[in-house]
């Protein structure tokens, strides 16, 4: 072999590990900062979660008004409609409210979603924990079926003061049927 051969080689070689390096740090190394981050900045507008112990445990700040709006979306390809029953409600900080969002499917067979909640401003995303969403796990609807799903929050009472209104918005975005056993759970509340 000769001497440019070798050379060759050799940066095929550093070539091929800088990829496998550059993979590893993308997809092994980057979702676990990004999510330690996101935690502690509040800024990706991903929503926490909590008991509803943990809720009750904070106590109610009955001398302001927060305002929670909700928006809804699918996402191309998921032939479902998708809404809020509720556009907003008036919460008191620290107590526990209840919104439902109807989903109706108007595909000729099963089909699964899963619901991405964010919420805006993203500074507030640390304030707002659920203790009960649709978007927990996937939903799967059999053809033309109709569900109502409730979401159940808290707001904060430590949200900052100058934040009064809020913004959740979910899209759903559709899941190959073939990983999901047709378990809704008990965040689901069947319809017709």
């Amino acid at each position: 072999m000769s001497e440019q051969q070798r050379n060759t080689m050799r940066t095929v070689r550093r070539l091929l590990l800088v990829t496998a390096l550059m993979f590893a740090f993308g997809f092994v190394v980057m979702p676990p900062m990004y999510n330690a981050f996101c935690a502690i900045t509040g800024l990706s507008g991903k929503t926490g979660r909590e008991t509803e112990a943990q809720a009750a445990a904070k106590g109610v700040d009955k001398g302001r008004w927060v305002t929670v709006e909700f928006v809804t979306s699918t996402s191309a390809g998921l032939p479902w409609d998708f809404a809020p029953l509720t556009r907003k409600v008036r919460v008191h900080p620290g107590e526990v409210t209840e919104v439902d969002f109807a989903v109706e499917s108007h595909a000729d067979q099963s089909t699964t979603g899963q619901a991405v909640p964010s919420l805006a401003p993203n500074t507030a995303a640390r304030y707002f924990k659920k203790t009960e969403c649709f978007c927990f796990q996937r939903q799967q609807l059999a053809a033309r079926e109709h569900r109502v799903m409730p979401v159940r929050f808290v707001v904060d009472p430590d949200l900052p003061k100058d934040e009064t209104t809020l913004t959740l918005s979910y899209t759903f975005f559709r899941v190959q049927d073939s990983t999901v056993a047709r378990d809704a759970g008990p965040t689901a509340k069947q319809g017709s």
